[in-house]
């Protein structure tokens, strides 16, 4: 073999290897790069507990538990299944039910989704596509939220 030909296989051989490595890489992102999931999502995907994700949809009405130590409990739909939250902290002051809330955290053993973070819309107007996605993927979705939304979230 001559020295040429050495250094293409070598050359040839790294490249390889990196190409394998980004690839390995890149599968194991490929659930982390999704914005949030639904609650049916959770249950499709089956997720285990204590695995971190990002839990979004709508404030089901008439689910919010306030207690002692600011511990709220309450439910996020997606219009087919429910998931029952658990958060220990300050809420976002337009946290309310029937609105939209993305929380991050796991799910514990008992099928609970224990939050560490609670993030609400910013305001009466917005509603971010992948919610709005979601909410059409569903069946719920509601015309006139494209007309408070200025037309924005199609």
């Amino acid at each position: 073999m001559t020295r040429k030909q050495r250094r293409l296989v070598l050359i040839g051989s790294g490249l390889a290897v990196l190409a394998i490595a980004v690839a390995l890489m890149l599968n194991a992102l490929r659930d982390s790069i999704v914005f949030f999931n639904s609650p049916s999502d959770v249950v499709e995907r089956h997720v285990g507990p204590g695995t971190r994700i990002r839990l979004g949809g709508l404030v089901k009405d008439g689910s919010v538990v306030r207690s002692n130590n600011l511990a709220v409990r309450f439910e996020v739909t997606d219009g087919k299944s429910e998931l029952p939250v658990s958060y220990q902290g300050v809420l976002p002051d337009l946290f309310r039910e029937g609105q939209g809330v993305v929380a991050e955290g796991a799910l514990n053993s008992a099928g609970v989704f224990t939050a560490d973070t609670i993030l609400a819309k910013h305001d009466e107007t917005y509603m971010p596509k992948e919610v709005a996605d979601a909410l059409k993927k569903s069946g719920h979705w509601k015309d006139d939220y494209a007309k408070q939304a200025g037309g924005g979230a199609k």
